[in-house]
């Protein structure tokens, strides 16, 4: 399990059903397997995320408010990975659950 605690990550690939984009910063929290993320930027203009680490996977639910007003909620499953130069990486693989569409998004660590 690679900790999260603490980081801030920028989104630096996202899918075409994606909402989130190079504008969008996640920061995290992690407490043991716990983890939640407050996240905003680009077309978000708040979101949250709440899961926890099931073996070295990554799982969580996350619910966000976008710029239209709307509120869209999905579902997801990460690999997370430490990168050479000691960054972390989430790679999400995510559906939504509230609209259409499914995806990768990829989140990394701010240097």
């Amino acid at each position: 399990m690679i900790d999260l605690d603490g980081l801030t990550m920028l989104v630096s690939s996202t899918d075409a059903t994606g909402v989130v984009s190079g504008e969008t910063r996640l920061r995290f929290t992690q407490r043991g397997q716990r983890v939640f993320a407050r996240y905003s930027g680009g077309r978000v203009v708040r979101g949250w995320l709440v899961g926890r680490y099931v073996g070295s996977t990554l799982r969580f639910r996350y619910a966000q408010r976008e710029d239209s007003d709307a509120i869209h909620a999905g579902q997801s499953v990460c690999d997370v990975l430490e990168l050479p130069d000691g960054r972390r990486r989430i790679i999400e693989h995510f559906a939504w659950s509230t609209r259409p569409g499914a995806g990768i998004n990829v989140f990394d660590e701010l240097a």
